[in-house]
């Protein structure tokens, strides 16, 4: 099973901020001031972000995507 077949199954085609940092085992609030950042991190990370409406959300395909290149 691939990664984003894996991410796809437990959160489906979006996930929000709370779950990328479940994800990244990082605090939302820590991960949110690092995305806000000019870093390569942020660089690479808001390339998978989406906005719907107010809310953020990342295509589970661009995070699976990410997580095999590291």
């Amino acid at each position: 099973m691939t990664t984003e077949e894996q991410l796809l199954e437990r959160y489906g085609p979006l996930l929000s901020l709370v779950e990328l940092s479940e994800l990244l085992k990082r605090s939302p609030d820590g991960l949110r001031i690092a995305l806000s950042s000019q870093s390569e991190f942020a660089v690479k990370w808001n390339s998978a972000k989406r906005k719907v409406g107010r809310r953020v959300y990342f295509r589970a395909s661009d995070v699976a995507e990410l997580i095999d290149e590291s």
